[in-house]
């Protein structure tokens, strides 16, 4: 392994107030940009030493990142939304560094089920064939995982809350539950839909860059207090992931990260089924899939406190939480936007606009304006 030259050397030595950092992950695709970083020692360049531990469990990823057993993680946006608001553990003050990815997951549906979608068209009817309710599976609560699950089925006349059990589970144990039959859909990142499709247990209906194109997906995650103490670290880290972000558009870094990733201690499945989503492009895909996104000039790590905002919409709108005045200052209080922005541009790389107006799968328009106008418009809701 080749590795590329930095974006750029920092202007002058920052004096890291610590230089080991261990870095959390559960097994998917989309946790590629802490393996290359990893394994080709971006971290070095910026004074870092980086070491990965692989999660069971979002829930266990949670508890380690809480306790200070990790420095930060590759972590669902919503999980730190849902932390920070007392809703996915307890109540800690948190931080997005960064956005890691954007689109890459999807749901599958049982064989059965898909079928029965296909001979009857609408969600509603395929599952009264059933003749039980219906049990889907997501990742996490307050993840995004819950999130693109429930606004996909309240777009196809389903009611998440009422209409179905939705139960958790880790993303390497929902194909199991598939062949086991105690699932009758999920929505996981990849490569465990493919997997779910290689094995013949489901069938992938819907990507999630269908329900929102572009939308964000998981983060570098930490603890507040961990960025107040650690400003210059954070920072480094934070140009360390860009590092890798980068890398990985590169011309067939995406192939390469997959060989890596089927390792035991990253995702260990096969590499086919790793490189199968994660690597086609728009070229390759239906109208309205788009591939996962990880750099593309810096477009897509940049933390717009706009998408943070729609988590809390989305909260709102299941009766997670009560209706509440101040969105915008949770998120810029998460969301490191200044921190990020230092970090980027010391290394060239463009901040994006701080709004941008996306088409969701129901019609609606999410642009960051008008949060409370947005969250009591739709018709489905707690």
């Amino acid at each position: 392994m080749n590795q590329p030259a930095p974006i750029s050397q920092p202007s002058a030595p920052m004096r890291l107030e610590k230089t080991h950092l261990r870095l959390g992950f559960v097994s998917l695709a989309d946790a590629a940009p802490l393996v290359a970083a990893k394994l080709l020692e971006f971290g070095h360049a910026h004074g870092l030493t980086l070491e990965l531990l692989r999660q069971p469990s979002w829930a266990a990823l949670r508890d380690r990142l809480l306790a200070g057993e990790l420095d930060a993680a590759h972590a669902l946006y919503g999980l730190a939304y849902g932390v920070q608001l007392g809703l996915g553990g307890p109540q800690t003050d948190m931080a997005v560094l960064m956005v890691l990815n954007r689109n890459g997951q999807a749901i599958t549906l049982s064989n059965r089920l898909a079928d029965a979608l296909n001979e009857y068209q609408t969600l509603p009817r395929a599952l009264a064939t059933l003749g039980r309710k219906p049990v889907f599976a997501q990742t996490f609560p307050t993840g995004t995982h819950a999130m693109w699950l429930y606004y996909w089925l309240a777009s196809q006349g389903v009611h998440p809350l009422r209409d179905i059990e939705s139960v958790v589970i880790p993303p390497p144990y929902m194909v199991a539950a598939l062949a086991e039959d105690r699932l009758d859909g999920l929505c996981v990142g990849e490569p465990w839909n493919a997997a779910a499709e290689a094995r013949g247990v489901g069938r992938t209906i819907a990507y999630s860059s269908e329900i929102w194109p572009d939308h964000p997906e998981k983060v570098l995650a930490c603890r507040r207090d961990f960025v107040d103490q650690h400003p210059h670290t954070a920072k480094a880290l934070v140009q360390t992931m860009l590092e890798a972000c980068r890398w990985l558009d590169g011309d067939g870094h995406r192939n390469e990260i997959a060989r890596w990733l089927v390792r035991p201690e990253f995702i260990g499945i096969d590499e086919a089924l790793i490189a199968k989503r994660l690597t086609h492009d728009s070229r390759s895909l239906t109208p309205g899939r788009l591939p996962v996104r990880f750099f593309e000039d810096g477009t897509v790590n940049y933390p717009r406190a706009d998408d943070g905002v729609w988590f809390l919409t989305q909260y709102e709108r299941w009766g997670m939480i009560a209706h509440r005045d101040d969105y915008r200052e949770i998120a810029a209080a998460i969301n490191q936007t200044e921190l990020y922005r230092d970090a980027a541009e010391s290394m060239g790389i463009a901040i994006p606009a701080e709004s941008v107006s996306r088409r969701l799968i129901d019609g609606r328009v999410w642009d960051g304006s008008e949060p409370d106008r947005y969250a009591t418009g739709f018709e489905i809701h707690a």
